[in-house]
């Protein structure tokens, strides 16, 4: 029987694709497969496999690999804010600044946007939804916050899902303008998040390592963001200062080496996501979009 392909629609685009998944034969080996699975509970998991791949990506022989990886998945070198040759590893070049300007920022106090480059799945009413990426398969915001009095202050909110595959920009930005309060790490394990892997077991996004930051937004109310780590994810790495106020689209920190995800929570009734983006969700088909488009606005 054929492997299932990953589709998303590209909002820009307006049509659906066929996500192209680095080591797929791996991952479907490593996910699909009874032996692999086992690897993945005896190996892959563990933040030292991570590590140690991530320190591989460091080194700067790694370099060698930067214009292969551009050419293979036809990355815009055009955005960068450097030249493909000037970096001295593949983990510099897979945190890559851009430009100025490559990612414009859509406008108005009332608008939000996505957080990063990636797939989105966008939920209204996370408690309401039929599931995330198959039908049925959940997970609580108690088990995501790991803290029962905050999961209760964003019941009935809306949930954004942003993916974000090694082939994209791997940095992280606010969603909307307000005070971010300090990071808080949950520890865990590091499994994939490719849908390969969520498909099988959502639960891997409550039980990786994860890092939640409070923002106090005038306009959205109390906006929660978790950037989720994955297998061959080094780091996740904060920028921004503690109750120092933010502007909407402003970096927030990046990922090191790897495929992962940034949740993004609102309260009940404080946004209204567009429609594009439901209507694709509530089908468990992810949305292509870019940093800074327009996720929805306050009601």
């Amino acid at each position: 029987m054929p492997a299932e392909p990953i589709r998303f629609f590209h909002r820009q685009k307006k049509a659906f694709e066929t996500e192209r998944v680095l080591g797929e034969r791996w991952m479907r080996l490593a996910y699909e497969n009874p032996v692999g699975r086992l690897l993945v509970w005896g190996l892959i998991r563990r933040a030292w496999f991570s590590r140690w791949y991530g320190h591989k990506m460091r080194k700067p022989a790694s370099a060698l690999r930067v214009l292969p990886f551009i050419s293979a998945y036809d990355i815009d070198v055009d955005e960068f804010a450097k030249s493909p040759f000037d970096y001295k590893s593949f983990n510099e070049f897979f945190y890559r600044a851009l430009k100025p300007g490559a990612r414009p920022i859509a406008e108005g106090e009332k608008v939000a946007v996505f957080p990063a480059d990636g797939r989105h799945l966008a939920f209204s009413d996370v408690e309401s939804a039929d599931g995330f990426y198959v039908k049925g398969a959940k997970f609580t915001l108690a088990e995501l916050l790991c803290d029962a009095a905050l999961a209760e202050k964003f019941a009935g909110g809306a949930m954004l899902i942003s993916r974000l595959c090694p082939v994209d920009y791997h940095r992280f930005h606010f969603p909307v303008a307000g005070v971010p309060g300090d990071a808080r790490l949950i520890g865990g394990w590091l499994y994939s998040v490719s849908p390969i892997a969520l498909r099988r077991r959502i639960r891997y996004l409550v039980e990786n390592k994860r890092v939640v930051t409070l923002v106090e937004s005038p306009q959205f109310g109390t906006v929660a963001i978790i950037e989720v780590g994955a297998t061959n994810v080094g780091s996740i790495q904060q920028s921004f200062v503690p109750g120092r106020a933010v502007a909407k689209g402003d970096e927030k920190g990046l990922f090191a080496f790897g495929g992962s995800c940034v949740i993004t929570l609102f309260q009940r009734g404080r946004i209204r996501c567009d429609a594009d983006v439901l209507e694709q969700s509530a089908q468990q088909m992810e949305t292509y979009a870019r940093m800074g488009e327009r996720l929805g606005v306050v009601p």
